[in-house]
């Protein structure tokens, strides 16, 4: 975690976080739509559509949250 934490504010620290959480932002987007093109256009089982959601939502979440903790903690 302390690994993380240290490249989040490295992070920070490079006046690139702003492009760094859209860019994780926007790939997260795209995680979601193809979860979801791969679940509604596909026979295939769920878990790979569900991983791609989840992992989706996490990306769209968890830079913001991350960069914010560094900076209070950091």
């Amino acid at each position: 975690m302390d690994e993380v934490l240290e490249l989040a504010d490295v992070v920070a620290d490079s006046e690139l976080e702003g492009l760094f959480v859209w860019l994780l932002r926007l790939v997260g987007l795209l995680a979601i739509l193809g979860g979801l093109a791969l679940w509604l256009l596909t026979d295939i089982s769920l878990v790979v559509p569900l991983a791609l959601l989840v992992g989706g939502v996490a990306l769209l979440v968890v830079p913001g949250v991350l960069l914010a903790v560094a900076e209070l903690f950091g």
